[in-house]
């Protein structure tokens, strides 16, 4: 079965072809960073416009790229949230649209569950049940995941998210947007363990995250360390950039191990688009291997919100028989446990 993904959830327009929830034929990413980069963040108003303008050619290249036509799509899945609003009702407007003008099988999909089964279009997946970890701009969450469509939160984040958190960092460094790439590549150049900021874990047992107090730790050394000299001669941007990273990768890599021990598995997924970072990446492969459990990360393409990874999550949707309507709508706030198994 060929499903044709789109996902406008936030400031990507994206659309991609894959065949049989696991064959990628093609994957278009059109990004609005450089629109946005001198606001300091993502303006709502401005993406949804955006994806206007470029819904129809996104999905045209994804059809070119793939060698197809129309007449070839079987299934189109879309991103109905969580997401911006204005956003998220351009790709759901344009998939209505061109599975009533072609009579084919519409499906809406957890932008959420899209980044968990993005590790099946890679040629090692996990096997069930594993922990997933999605970490991105605007979400942290962990998830036992027991099948396709089978999923249970243990654990998410009651502020920030840990991107929010490297986006709002960056903005006190002046640094500019988006944070994630700019700090990762400012760290390597750092020493982790020049400054201790917190690392707030709630309690011993608790999996959900909290990144608020560890942005305002920051904020308040950055103010110090603008005011006082020698504390400059002492300690550079660089090092404030891998001290906050450290802790952010601290936190998750604990709680990761944690969530493993709590359901008993043996695999993790690293999903979102945090998890491009490759110091993430290098921690959480040593701290799993000392654990004996395996971890899977998607190339780093497939972190990035894509919409691959939603023409996955829509074809074992409808294998299972799920469709919907042209009342589909979009959910700006989309609990992955919410949705049907």
């Amino acid at each position: 079965m060929i499903i044709l993904g789109i996902d406008t959830s936030c400031d990507d327009t994206c659309a991609a072809i894959v065949e049989d929830g696991k064959r990628l034929l093609s994957n278009v990413i059109n990004s609005q960073v450089i629109v946005h980069h001198k606001y300091g963040g993502v303006v709502p108003e401005i993406a949804s416009r955006e994806h206007i303008r470029n819904i129809v050619p996104v999905v045209r290249e994804s059809l070119r790229k793939a060698g197809l036509n129309n007449k070839d799509i079987q299934g189109i899945a879309v991103t109905v949230g969580p997401g911006l609003a204005g956003a998220l009702l351009v790709g759901i407007h344009f998939a209505k649209a061109y599975s009533y003008a072609s009579n084919t099988p519409l499906i809406g999909i957890n932008h959420l569950e899209g980044h968990i089964l993005s590790i099946f279009l890679e040629k090692r997946i996990p096997p069930f049940p594993f922990v997933a970890l999605t970490v991105s701009g605007g979400h942290t969450n962990i998830y036992h995941v027991r099948d396709f469509g089978d999923y249970t939160v243990l654990g998410q984040t009651l502020d920030d998210a840990a991107g929010e958190a490297f986006d709002k960092v960056a903005k006190l460094l002046e640094l500019g947007y988006p944070g994630g790439p700019v700090i990762e590549k400012l760290a390597a150049t750092g020493r982790p363990d020049s400054i201790n900021f917190p690392r707030a874990y709630l309690s011993k047992e608790s999996l959900n995250f909290s990144f608020s107090g560890l942005k305002t730790a920051v904020a308040l050394y950055v103010k110090k360390w603008r005011d006082h000299k020698e504390e400059k001669n002492k300690i550079t941007i660089a090092d404030i950039a891998a001290s906050f990273q450290a802790a952010v990768f601290d936190i998750l890599t604990d709680k990761v191990i944690t969530a493993t021990a709590q359901v008993a598995v043996k695999s993790v997924m690293l999903a979102g688009g945090v998890a491009r970072n490759n110091n993430l990446r290098s921690k959480l492969q040593q701290a799993m291997s000392k654990k004996g459990i395996g971890l899977y990360i998607p190339s780093p393409q497939l972190c990035t919100d894509n919409g691959a990874m939603i023409a996955v999550a829509g074809y074992h949707r409808i294998m299972k028989g799920q469709r919907n309507d042209l009342t589909l709508d979009a959910r700006s706030r989309f609990p992955l446990d919410q949705l049907n198994t």
